[in-house]
């Protein structure tokens, strides 16, 4: 059991994602995010542009001699806009069964990628990565809105300590809005 790395947790507590979206909790995996060629880092800045196709998701274990699933969620919870997120968190991803030897691609998509494309305001897009022992039978929320990644883990037992094994966002806003850090 390793303890997130130096900066993972406090970005994610000050970027509210712990509390909005997460509890606290230990990493038990290592998650990196790709847009094209470009690696999310927590916190970073994307152009909706650089979102459109999905990225590619690289989860690695701890614990090797151990055969687990992964499950990743992806949300927005300042949908539609972050002074009033009443869809919060609107889902753009989930993917259950990835083992945890192979790639994202072997695993069950239950809701396909959908881009960001926020109308209003800067959102956050998180990721979250849960581990379980053997494959899981989850059901297609129906809905994209208020899904709540919280309820979602105690509903398909994912709960267990630690309720999540890693987790990075990103934020993004309308493109015509985007003007970038100043150097």
């Amino acid at each position: 059991m390793s303890m997130p790395r130096s900066g993972t947790t406090d970005s994610l507590v000050l970027g509210d994602v712990i509390g909005d979206v997460l509890d606290p909790f230990i990493k038990f995996a290592t998650l990196r995010i790709f847009y094209e060629t470009r690696e999310v880092i927590n916190a970073c800045e994307l152009r909706p542009s650089q979102t459109v196709n999905p990225p590619r998701i690289e989860i690695q274990g701890n614990d090797p001699m151990t055969t687990y699933y992964y499950t990743l969620v992806m949300v927005d919870p300042d949908a539609p806009s972050p002074g009033n997120p009443n869809e919060r968190e609107y889902l753009h991803w989930l993917v259950t069964n990835i083992p945890a030897t192979g790639s994202i691609s072997y695993g069950q998509e239950i809701v396909s990628y959908e881009s960001p494309r926020p109308s209003l305001g800067i959102h956050r897009f998180v990721f979250v990565v849960f581990r379980h022992h053997e494959t899981k039978t989850i059901s297609h929320p129906g809905w994209r809105q208020n899904f709540f990644t919280r309820e979602f883990a105690e509903r398909y037992d994912l709960r267990m300590p630690p309720i999540t094994v890693s987790a990075m966002y990103f934020t993004c806003q309308r493109e015509s809005n985007y003007r970038g850090r100043r150097r």
